[in-house]
């Protein structure tokens, strides 16, 4: 009966304490029924779905656009969380250098009866029996790994270096994006302008047509002429709303706002050429770029990192010491034979502390593979930065020559709508005095309608151009 309520009793304690470490294991389970309360575990449970954004009750303007992107914008919350887990993994790989320490227990049962503790000395009398349990408190630290433990740190230190970088850059991006939509956008609305201009100007000479018909000094054929480009105007109006109908989707879908699909955000801006702005040269653009680029940075950091990664690979070859050590009891829970007899709850404490040190001597080649991969993915992170190199200088010098064609074509149209109105009244001029054609005065009016288009995207390329020059380098739009 003792017997079987010691066992009893002890299993009743195993239970508990492998119920005890399942629950920390479901402290991370992906269907707990609650958070955890503990901040260092806010991580361990999924993110919810986020919520899209409200749309603002307010026209924006570009900064405000940028700030709510920068917020909502679900890319940027993905790189958010790539940059936590990268956190993670560093504060996990500098953990490997710090001492573990672990309770362990256990019940073993045996055909043949078993010393409790090893002798001391010999023909010291002991405990034997078939039903053994322990527990333990162990420790292991580890001494020398020829560098590997270390290299592995700084790696996983510069992996999250280069993750934030890579966050920098993503919001610059998002940046860039907001601010060609934002200004597209806002040509867009100076062009349907001009063809709700143009439509105006045509059906008032329909009307003047129809005047000169009654009074018999124009052809029926003029009006059919001016209602043929009417219908034109009128189809490029339809045409030119549904892109910008679709340019504020891309912008509300930058800015991760929700709210029905036919309710985009409303924005507030203008639309004027900014040909003073200061424009560095080449070599500066490119100083810049590689001193603030954060994918530039970040290959680097990916460089560095996996030369310590090669470095880790190397210390394969070397020998590892570590201090071990262990303290606990040991019972004998089943009849026991040598002193004390009788079926007591013989125990004994059990303590050890040591140095192990482990030399590799033959692994089939596997660190010399691991050697050949690392040093294959250096190689490869070394082409990248050098390609990434090379799209600095066509993103940088794309940019400028973007700028510098930008500006020229402002100076341009800008003269060209100007003589283009002044084209347009004299030719209305001359057809009310019976002088001109209305070949001519149509003429006029589509050459008004072409230069104020291409001035306005003339305008929205050089602000793009600009943010484009400040993507390339790095710099905050």
């Amino acid at each position: 009966m003792n017997l079987n309520l010691r066992k009893s009793g002890f299993v009743a304690v195993a239970l508990i304490f492998l119920s005890m470490a399942a629950g920390c294991a479901l402290t991370h389970s992906t269907v707990a029924s609650r958070p955890p309360t503990n901040p260092r575990w806010e991580l361990s449970e999924p993110a919810p779905p986020p919520t899209p954004a409200a749309r603002p009750s307010e026209p924006l303007d570009l900064q405000q656009a940028i700030r709510i992107a920068l917020t909502n914008n679900p890319e940027i919350a993905a790189f958010s969380w790539d940059e936590k887990a990268a956190q993670a993994r560093s504060d996990s790989s500098f953990g490997e250098r710090l001492p573990v320490l672990k309770a362990v227990a256990g019940y073993t049962h045996y055909n043949d009866d078993q010393r409790l503790i090893a002798a001391r000395y010999n023909g010291e009398p002991g405990v034997f029996s078939d039903d053994l349990a322990a527990a333990d408190l162990t420790l292991s630290l580890p001494l020398f790994t020829g560098g590997r433990l270390i290299n592995q740190v700084k790696a996983a230190e510069l992996l999250h270096q280069a993750t934030v970088q890579r966050l920098a850059r993503s919001r610059q991006e998002l940046t860039f994006n907001v601010t060609s939509v934002f200004f597209n956008i806002l040509a867009q609305q100076k062009v349907l302008e001009s063809l709700e201009f143009s439509r105006r100007v045509l059906e008032e000479n329909v009307r003047r047509v129809d005047a000169l018909i009654a009074a018999q000094k124009a052809a029926r054929v003029d009006r059919l002429r001016t209602e043929v480009r009417l219908a034109d105007v009128q189809q490029r109006w339809v045409r030119e709303s549904n892109v910008m109908a679709i340019q504020y989707r891309v912008f509300a879908n930058l800015l991760g706002l929700g709210g029905a699909p036919n309710d985009p955000p409303a924005i507030q801006g203008e639309l004027v050429p900014e040909p003073q702005a200061e424009i560095p040269d080449c070599s500066t653009a490119l100083a810049l770029a590689r001193s603030r680029r954060g994918d530039f940075l970040a290959a680097q950091s990916a460089l560095e990192a996996q030369a310590r990664n090669v470095d880790a690979a190397r210390a394969g070859h070397l020998p590892t010491v570590s201090l071990v050590g262990s303290y606990g009891k040991r019972w004998a829970l089943g009849e026991t034979t040598g002193p004390p007899r009788g079926g007591g709850d013989d125990s004994e404490d059990v303590g050890r502390i040591g140095v192990v040190i482990e030399l590799p001597l033959f692994e089939g080649g596997r660190t010399e593979a691991r050697i050949r991969e690392q040093l294959a993915r250096l190689a490869a992170e070394q082409n990248r930065l050098h390609k990434l190199e090379l799209q600095i200088c066509l993103d940088t010098e794309t940019a400028l020559l973007n700028i510098q064609s930008a500006r020229e074509r402002i100076d341009a149209t800008r003269k060209a709508v100007e003589q283009a109105r002044e084209s347009l009244r004299i030719e209305g001029l001359k057809y009310d005095a019976g002088k001109g054609a209305i070949l001519d005065v149509l003429d006029a009016e589509r050459a008004l309608l072409d230069s104020q288009t291409n001035y306005y995207r003339a305008v929205t390329d050089f602000h793009t151009a600009l943010a484009q020059l400040r993507l390339a380098t790095g710099g905050e739009i």
